[in-house]
C-alpha cells in the first residue's frame, strides 16, 4: 500500500482521534478504580462472590456446554490463529500499519494482562464441584481482554472500510455482543469474578486505544513528511 492510500486504510479513526484518548483515559480510569476495590476489598469483591455462587448453583449441562463453546473464542489458540490469519491478510494488502496494530494489541495485550495477573495474584473462585479447573491467578480474565483486544482490532478495521453508518452500528453491536458472551461465559464457567471480567474490558479498550492511537499518529507523520520532502 502507498503512503497515500494509509489515511483511508485507518479513516475511521482519523476521523475521531479524540474518542480514542477519551478511551483511553476513561478505561484506564476504570481499570484503576477496580484494582483498588479489589486491593481494599470493597463491596464490588461480595458482589463477585455472591454472583458467583449464584451462576454456579444455576449450572445446567446444556448451558455448561454452551459456554465451553463460547468461552474458546477468547481462548489463546484461537485469538492466536485468527490473528495470525488477520496478519497474513494485511501483508497481502500491504496494509502495514493495522499489521502493526493488530500485532501490538494482541501480543501486547497478552503480555499486559500476564503481568497485571502476577501483580494482583488474586485467587480465581472456589466451589466444590467446579466446571472448569484452573491454577493461574484470576485478575483480570485473560480471555475477556483477549477477546477485547482481537476482535476490537478487527472491529476498528472494518469500520473504516466503510462509510454506512448502519453497518457501522451493526459491526459495533456485533464486537460487543461477541466480547460480552466470552466475559459472561468466564464468570459462569467460574474461571472469573465479575470484577476480573469488567477490570479485563476496561484494560483491553485502553490498550486496544493506546496501540490503535499510537500506530495512526506515526503513520500520519510518515505521511507528513514524505509530502513535506
Amino acid at each position: 500500500m502507498g503512503m497515500k492510500d494509509q489515511p483511508k486504510a485507518i479513516g475511521f479513526l482519523s476521523l475521531y482521534p479524540i474518542v480514542g484518548l477519551v478511551v483511553f483515559a476513561a478505561m484506564t480510569l476504570i481499570l484503576a478504580e477496580i484494582s483498588e476495590d479489589i486491593i481494599n476489598r470493597e463491596p464490588i469483591t461480595v458482589t463477585d462472590a455472591e454472583l458467583s455462587s449464584w451462576l454456579h448453583s444455576h449450572a445446567t449441562p446444556s448451558l455448561t456446554r454452551a459456554n465451553f463453546v463460547v468461552t474458546y473464542f477468547g481462548s489463546t489458540a484461537l485469538v492466536t490463529c485468527i490473528a495470525i490469519a488477520f496478519g497474513l491478510y494485511f501483508i497481502r494488502r500491504r496494509q502495514f500499519y493495522w499489521l502493526a496494530a493488530l500485532i501490538a494489541a494482541v501480543a501486547g495485550g497478552g503480555l499486559l494482562n500476564k503481568i497485571l495477573k502476577y501483580v494482583f495474584h488474586r485467587p480465581r473462585p472456589l466451589f466444590p464441584n467446579p466446571l472448569l479447573k484452573l491454577s493461574s491467578y484470576s485478575f483480570p480474565s485473560g480471555h475477556t481482554m483477549m477477546a477485547t483486544v482481537l476482535y476490537g482490532s478487527l472491529a476498528a478495521y472494518l469500520l473504516s472500510r466503510t462509510t454506512s453508518w448502519s453497518k457501522r452500528v451493526l459491526i459495533i453491536l456485533a464486537t460487543v455482543c461477541l466480547i460480552a458472551v466470552v466475559g459472561s461465559s468466564r464468570m459462569y464457567l467460574g474461571a472469573h469474578y465479575l470484577s476480573d471480567v469488567l477490570a479485563a474490558l476496561a484494560e483491553g479498550l485502553a490498550w486496544l486505544s493506546l496501540c490503535l492511537l499510537t500506530v495512526y499518529s506515526i503513520s500520519q507523520q510518515r505521511c507528513r513528511k514524505k509530502k513535506a520532502g
